[in-house]
């Protein structure tokens, strides 16, 4: 079985029952990611762990270095990514404490570089399903057998941040039709569809956004993401055990026909530094 990236978000800064071997800090062409992995095993499956805030939450959302992160996966030879972030909802009935496993994202962000290509090589990877629908089902599936309340499908809207929304902005997501609100899975999904690796989301609500709140109650939220995180790891835990040993969905070729630029007229430089994202096509 290729290796399960575990990418913890607000709250989710380490894994019971992952038995660590070793933590290693990786170095990319893209700069630093945001901590050190911490590679380990469960059940006798090989994970990697990473913290996306940083250890301690030090680094805002629209300053993650989504690029390196997804680029060090690669390099550490995972397959799979399972996301935990924190979000607030956009309908009635999804409620503090439920799961949501998005099938869509929308993206709201302003500043964030959401590509691995550029600078001499053009890819254009198809994103009209941006999570993995394999591994979306394990995490519904294992999620409902943990007994959460969970949704599965609907859209995250994922804004800037690190500010939470207007009133107004909130009551416009809501005419949308969008479901779940935070700061951070649209790049990472992206990119990992870039790099070939199945990514799927578990969002753990905390709060109701500004559209049915006053405001959001920060120590409410972290009360709930306290609550939250508890359910993430037995989820996480039951998932990783029946995750299949072999991919077969399309996640694994997205690269296959997405790069147009004439291989000749990619440098060596680019090719060097894209080896671990186009190395299986580009020579």
């Amino acid at each position: 079985m290729g290796k399960i990236g575990i990418i913890g978000g607000s709250g989710l800064y380490s894994l019971e029952g992952l038995k660590i071997k070793e933590e290693k800090r990786i170095h990319t062409p893209f700069g630093d990611p945001s901590d050190a992995f911490f590679l380990g095993e469960m059940d006798g499956t090989e994970i990697i762990f990473l913290s996306r805030h940083g250890r301690g939450h030090r680094i805002l959302p629209s300053e993650i270095n989504y690029r390196a992160n997804i680029y060090a996966f690669k390099v550490l030879g995972v397959e799979w990514i399972i996301s935990v972030s924190a979000v607030g909802s956009l309908k009635e009935d999804i409620h503090p404490m439920d799961v949501v496993i998005p099938g869509q994202f929308f993206d709201r962000t302003k500043r964030r570089i959401d590509t691995f290509f550029g600078d001499g090589i053009v890819a254009h990877v198809g994103v009209a399903d941006p999570v993995c629908p394999l591994l979306s089902n394990i995490l519904f599936e294992s999620a409902q057998k943990e007994g959460a309340k969970v949704h599965k499908g609907g859209t995250y809207v994922n804004i800037e941040g690190p500010s939470f929304s207007t009133r107004a902005e909130s009551r416009v997501y809501r005419t949308f039709g969008f479901d779940v609100i935070g700061m951070t899975n649209i790049t990472e999904a992206k990119l990992a569809r870039e790099a070939e690796i199945c990514y799927a989301t578990m969002a753990m609500v905390t709060d109701y956004d500004v559209w049915k709140e006053e405001e959001v109650d920060i120590q409410g939220v972290l009360e709930y993401l306290r609550r939250n995180i508890e359910m993430a790891k037995k989820v996480i835990t039951r998932a990783v055990k029946i995750l299949p040993e072999q991919r077969d969905c399309s996640c694994s070729e997205a690269l296959k026909d997405a790069i147009i630029t004439s291989p000749e007229l990619i440098s060596q430089e680019t090719k060097q530094k894209l080896k671990a994202i186009i190395g299986k096509y580009v020579k």
